[in-house]
């Protein structure tokens, strides 16, 4: 731990991204509270995960800047992905493809992470502090600290923080979101043999035209260890979306995915239908929706203390695009430094806005922009219209188009149509037109289905 300064930080919210800045401004010297709701057991047992949480590739390196690699389970390299459009007899498969991703992505329990995190700040001396924390508590907060951190929306501290118009491109969920995990496969080549060569170390993602995404890998819980995580992406005016309405617990939460795979995806079924609920752990199921939002970073409260948003509080994105988790991490993990060299002077609500700014640059923008990509936003109709295809017939491009999950910024220098066939040639090594060409879809493929906005 460095040298011990005189500032003291609060950071209210024990989530990933509160636990993850705690232990880093812990061990850059800052006296460190970490305010929480909730005791630290009742924070990894009695609250669901708040997603898979997915760690993909670059983010994993920023996280090794605040605490070690502590997991062996839950690893993947690639992604076996179909897309699927049409109902009934007219349902086809439409493109496929099982790229390797290039780098090793993680996927561990949230609670898991957060806790282990919590433990190390507590042995390095940080205070943690259960308390209901509402405005007028955070007020408080602000004046006995000098630097006040916001890593929670609870008791409406969100609603502190303006809602930046420029850079929020949605007012309303667009999907609706299902997340269980289940047991009983183990994590070996055998598993999902039949779709990919790799088993368990390539996770899987099923798209429907109509209906949504749903995704699948491997997990590591944080008492049954090796498991299985779906979350399920659904259209709000699909078929899949009322089936959550009966979801209220772990069971329900799993029949409504089974009843899923039974219909639109039929050859994943049988090995799905395996996999049986955590007994002993009744919060392994989530449901909700996010709408994503960004807000403006630095708040003032009651008492004119200045207080900074991070993590989800100021940027929330839909997990689609497996960016919140990743982000929230990143933009701790930089915190960390930039305080770091910034100790002994004030934390002012220009130099925590500057932070944030540089953070935006860094990644932020980028991740809102991938999970538009990965929402089928309009605005990226001609992205999937031929990068997914390209992707079906080209390993290369498939592997670069999940590498935006790890670092979404290529996607920021890809505008017009001209970049993207520039941009499929040149990780192609040969011209988009003959990549595309070699294209020979199951079904039809067009702008108009795979990328349909909600």
């Amino acid at each position: 731990m460095s040298e011990k300064t005189t500032q003291s930080i609060a950071i209210v919210g024990a989530g990933i991204a509160g636990a993850t800045a705690a232990l880093g401004l812990r061990d850059a010297g800052f006296d460190v509270t970490l305010y929480s709701d909730k005791s630290r057991s009742s924070l990894r047992d009695e609250v669901p995960p708040t997603g898979v949480a997915v760690l993909f590739g670059r983010s994993r390196d920023w996280d090794a800047d605040v605490i070690e690699d502590l997991y062996s389970i839950g690893n993947t390299t690639g992604i076996s992905t179909r897309l699927y459009s049409g109902a009934g007899d007219d349902r086809a498969r439409v493109l496929e493809f099982n790229p390797d991703y290039n780098y090793v992505s993680q996927s561990v329990d949230v609670r898991l992470r957060a806790d282990d995190r919590i433990g190390r700040f507590l042995e390095r001396g940080g205070q943690f502090e259960v308390t209901a924390v509402d405005v007028e508590t955070l007020d408080g907060i602000a004046a006995g600290h000098d630097a006040t951190f916001v890593a929670t929306g609870k008791g409406g501290l969100a609603s502190l923080f303006e809602v930046d118009r420029d850079r929020t491109h949605y007012d309303e969920p667009q999907r609706r979101l299902l997340q269980v995990t289940l047991q009983g496969v183990d994590h070996s080549p055998e598993a999902f043999a039949y779709r990919n060569r790799d088993g368990a170390q390539n996770a899987i993602f099923n798209l429907d035209s109509e209906n949504g995404e749903i995704y699948l890998g491997p997990f590591a819980h944080k008492d049954a260890g090796a498991t299985w995580s779906f979350i399920v992406f659904a259209k709000p005016d699909g078929a899949w979306a009322p089936k959550f309405d009966a979801v209220d617990d772990a069971a329900s939460a799993r029949a409504a995915v089974i009843d899923i795979f039974a219909e639109f995806f039929p050859e994943d079924a049988p090995v799905v239908a395996q996999l049986q609920n955590i007994e002993s752990d009744p919060y392994s199921w989530l449901k909700g929706a996010v709408t994503p939002t960004v807000r403006k970073p630095v708040a003032t409260t009651s008492g004119g203390h200045v207080v900074a948003g991070l993590g989800d509080t100021v940027i929330s994105v839909d997990p689609v695009a497996g960016q919140g988790a990743q982000g929230a991490l990143i933009q701790a993990s930089e915190l960390v430094k930039a305080a770091k060299e910034h100790a002994g002077q004030p934390f002012t609500a220009e130099w925590l806005t500057e932070q944030f700014e540089k953070y935006w640059e860094l990644r932020g923008r980028a991740a809102v922009e991938v999970t538009r990509l990965y929402l089928g936003d309009p605005d990226y109709a001609t992205h999937l219209e031929l990068s997914f295809p390209a992707a079906a017939v080209n390993a290369n491009v498939a592997s670069a188009l999940f590498g935006l999950l790890s670092d979404p910024n290529p996607l920021l220098t890809l505008e017009t149509r001209d970049d993207v066939l520039g941009f499929i040639g040149a990780v192609a090594g040969e011209s988009a037109d003959d990549v595309l060409g070699k294209f020979a879809p199951a079904g039809e493929f067009s702008a108009a289905e795979p990328v349909a906005a909600v």
